[in-house]
């Protein structure tokens, strides 16, 4: 059967283009554009008959339907051609039943979506597939495109680096000075990106890559690109499947340039359409306390939206006080009756040392995920018989600085509340003996 989808106003203007066109923007309003799929042609098929081919695909090894992502082309971008898809088995990521930990806070269905476990080791992987892809397709029919390029503060870069070195493709990073761990900023040093460390923040970043983007020979891989949603939208058809075809009744995602906040709505409403699933369920948003624009909107009821200079967080990745995507964000929280919320820095970081403690390995933008999760229990807007979905973006092995500090406090500083510092001795076998009883007695 052949569908067909193609960019299209976000704003409400009537003005459609092909997805194999260089463009982000409406050339009319200037508006944010989406993919758009002919829903009534993919309403042909029953809803029994796509959970039936999805079940079929999901994790096989038939290229290039056991990934995730495109064992679900037809919803996610049916123009490509199964030849330029660039796919590194994306998605088909755990989800955590997170028992002791929900224990703890009184829940008894509590889930944490590790996006992390990925090839680059983030969620950004799931987009990244589908907008290298369609280079790639625009390449092998035009050959126009010289180089893709992000602004990033680690993991879209990593995605994109690694893809693009898939696909054959130049790839142009564009990362704040300093902002980046180590661990991020080397991915796409490896896989051979032209990778340019500027003096400025993430938003500056941006500045200079819509800049570039002008030109057609560059092609921008930022989520600005709705390409890169529709990829990300898959996260909510997985966790869906994975239950079942069961729908939670809260998702909790972190939340920065806000894209992946709108693909999470895209991915529930599509299936609704097609009647895959029969009702919605609720989605926070958790922001940084110093980088809380969405926050500080949410708290006039989204009457009012103001960027703002983002301080410095452990959360670096989502550090960004003027987010690309934060009208379809808005739009989606409306529609899904969403709340955001914000953690401190004491809150995110203890919240991820808490969590870990119970199995996990947490990335600091998780915490901030965590730590809403925590407030809202502890207000009751979640109740003890809800199904709550986290959503972790990245794994915490990226973020060891993080990680370590919070277990190494400097002599005389306050102990963070899950402290749990390595203990020096004598290798003396009785010395050790006595550690050890003093830790299990306590």
């Amino acid at each position: 059967m052949d569908y067909n989808a193609w960019f299209q106003c976000s704003e409400g203007c009537a003005e459609t283009y092909p997805l194999s066109d260089v463009i982000y923007r409406c050339k009319n309003c200037d508006g944010l554009l989406e993919v758009r799929h002919d829903i009534e042609a993919l309403k042909e098929r029953s809803s029994s008959e796509w959970k039936t081919l999805f079940e079929q695909r999901y994790m096989r090894t038939q290229y290039p339907y056991g990934s995730g992502v495109w064992g679900k082309k037809e919803l996610v971008c049916p123009n490509i051609d199964d030849d330029n898809i660039i796919s590194m088995y994306e998605g088909g990521t755990n989800l955590f039943w997170a028992d002791r930990f929900g224990a703890q806070l009184g829940l008894g269905d509590l889930w944490i979506k590790q996006c992390g476990i990925s090839h680059t080791g983030s969620f950004k992987d799931l987009g990244m597939t589908v907008l290298v892809s369609m280079v790639n397709q625009i390449i092998n029919q035009s050959g126009n495109i010289r180089a893709v390029m992000c602004a990033s503060t680690g993991d879209t870069s990593a995605a994109l680096a690694a893809y693009a070195s898939a696909a054959g493709i130049p790839a142009i990073i564009l990362l704040p000075k300093a902002k980046v761990t180590r661990e991020q900023l080397i991915q796409p040093i490896a896989n051979g990106a032209l990778t340019l460390s500027l003096e400025t923040d993430f938003d500056g970043c941006m500045e200079i890559v819509q800049r570039l983007a002008g030109r057609q020979d560059f092609y921008l891989a930022n989520s600005i690109n709705s390409l890169r949603i529709e990829g990300q939208k898959t996260i909510s058809m997985e966790i869906v499947q994975q239950f079942n075809w069961e729908v939670p009744d809260w998702i909790i995602i972190p939340g920065g340039n806000l894209g992946n906040v709108s693909a999470l709505g895209l991915g529930f409403l599509m299936m609704y359409d097609l009647g895959i699933i029969d009702k919605l369920p609720r989605i926070a948003c958790a922001q940084a306390e110093r980088a809380n624009p969405l926050y500080r909107s949410y708290q006039t009821g989204f009457t009012e939206f103001s960027a703002i200079t983002a301080q410095s967080t452990q959360a670096t990745a989502i550090q960004i006080g003027n987010p690309v995507s934060v009208h379809r964000a808005i739009r989606t929280l409306r529609r899904f009756d969403g709340i955001v919320d914000q953690a401190t820095e004491t809150e995110l970081a203890d919240a991820a040392a808490r969590a870990d403690r119970t199995g996990l390995f947490n990335c600091p933008h998780t915490g901030v995920a965590l730590a809403v999760l925590i407030k809202m229990v502890d207000r009751k807007q979640i109740l003890p018989s809800d199904r709550v979905i986290v959503i972790s973006t990245a794994t915490g092995l990226k973020f060891p600085d993080f990680k370590v500090a919070y277990h190494d406090v400097d002599q005389g500083e306050p102990p963070p509340r899950y402290l749990n510092a390595p203990i020096e001795l004598e290798a003396d076998y009785e010395e050790v003996l006595k550690q050890i009883g003093m830790h299990l007695d306590t």
